[in-house]
């Protein structure tokens, strides 16, 4: 089995690579197959046979726990941390004690510290937007702190009450409205987890010829945790990246020194010489503008729940979740687990119906990761044709003014006959 390894900073990847890969559970029997088939197929007629992947399932979720009593077994966390890169499909929450999310253990257990959603338009894709071939955007979402660190106490326990009086006594609170009834949550947000998932997004967009990172907070109102992310992502961007990147900061410093005439001045220098423009944009404001002016944002840097909500409204704009990839990624270590965004789905397992398109636009996203480019953009070519001859399955295929709806092996086939033809 050949390993990916991390060296000075880079991915070293073997021609012939092991993937560790968890099926899912659900409609997961059925698009981790297909995905595979189109990699496997992509690589190969990318390649001629000169590079392959050999794919090594591991546990997790409601197989796991059928064969070993466990969730999420540690053997399956070891081949993630040994092998670097993996993918996989949706997963099971548990019911009751125990782990609260199996997606979240492992963001966390092996801190996958970003989690990276791409979102564009397919042309034949029908949606709610009049230009939606506009939206091109890559969300950096905070994936260890925030609300996946959240601490809670329940209403009308004694640990709130103990909470509350503690906030009332000890530090002076006064503005709960409603104790006796409150629950409470504190969310922590530290400069060092900001920072890291700002410089990924920075390097991010320099490698990708991206014209700006926009860190989107609420920082207008939690001052200290949103506003913090706010402050620290600025602090990253002008103290890393001096030469590689103008502030909105220092667009105002400009202007208030010398005017706004030499401020635009110095804007429009930076974005010609092709400099990183670093802006922020309240979350409620982006999510309006995402709808009005998504032309103005290429890549997003943004704390988790922000994360959470932006990532399904961009989605949705171009499409749905069922065309939505993700991955989780430790820049620093070279871990990566790539996954689709959506849920087991039961009410349509095997059935032949689910859209494996999350899924392998996630193989599209890993493909890309281990430098294997050539194949990912022939998986994303064949999507292109199919999509724009209203080739796709059912949930896309039906709003299509020329529909043709397939199933999801029938699609995957399609998928590997365009492959060919390419």
């Amino acid at each position: 089995m050949s390993k990916v390894q991390m060296k000075d900073g880079r991915l070293i990847v073997p021609d012939c690579v092991t993937i560790p890969y968890i099926e899912g559970d659900g409609v997961g029997a059925e698009i981790t197959p297909v995905c595979q088939n189109i990699v496997n197929e992509a690589v190969r007629a990318a390649y001629g046979g000169k590079r392959s992947i050999e794919w090594m399932e591991v546990l997790a979720g409601g197989k796991a726990f059928a064969q070993t009593g466990e969730w999420l077994p540690e053997a399956t966390l070891d081949a993630f941390r040994e092998y670097l890169i993996g993918i996989k499909g949706p997963l099971t929450t548990p019911v009751g004690g125990g782990i609260r999310s199996l997606n979240v253990a492992l963001r966390q257990t092996l801190d996958l510290y970003v989690c990276l959603r791409p979102v564009r338009w397919f042309k034949g894709v029908v949606s709610p937007l009049k230009e939606p071939q506009k939206v091109n955007m890559h969300i950096f979402r905070e994936n260890t702190e925030d609300i996946y660190a959240g601490i809670e106490w329940e209403q009308g326990t004694p640990e709130a009450q103990k909470f509350y009086t503690f906030l009332h006594d000890e530090m002076g609170v006064s503005k709960v409205r409603f104790p006796d009834t409150s629950s409470f949550g504190v969310k922590p947000v530290s400069a060092e987890g900001s920072k890291r998932l700002v410089r990924s997004a920075i390097r991010y967009a320099l490698q990708h010829h991206q014209t700006s990172v926009t860190l989107v907070h609420k920082g207008n109102i939690m001052k200290f945790t949103e506003g913090g992310f706010k402050r620290w992502g600025y602090e990253v961007a002008e103290q890393e990246f001096p030469d590689q990147t103008f502030s909105m900061n220092q667009y105002n410093q400009i202007k208030k020194d010398l005017g706004e005439e030499s401020a635009n001045a110095a804007l429009a220098d930076a974005a010609n010489t092709g400099k990183v423009i670093i802006k922020d944009c309240i979350a409620d404001a982006f999510l309006q503008n995402t709808l009005l002016k998504p032309e103005e944002y290429a890549v997003i840097a943004t704390l988790n729940l922000n994360g959470d909500y932006i990532s399904d409204q961009l989605a949705a704009m171009v499409g749905g979740i069922g065309i939505a990839p993700g991955a989780n990624i430790n820049y620093a270590t070279g871990h990566a687990i790539f996954e689709a965004t959506h849920g087991t789905a039961p009410d349509i397992a095997g059935k032949n119906i689910v859209n494996p398109c999350s899924m392998l636009l996630s193989s599209v996203m890993m493909l890309e990761h281990l430098g294997w480019e050539e194949a990912a953009t022939l998986v994303t070519q064949a999507l292109e044709k199919l999509f724009e001859a209203g080739e796709a399955t059912n949930d896309l295929a039906r709003f299509m003014p020329n529909g043709k709806p397939l199933g999801t092996m029938e699609f995957g086939q399609r998928v590997i006959d365009a492959l060919s033809s390419n």
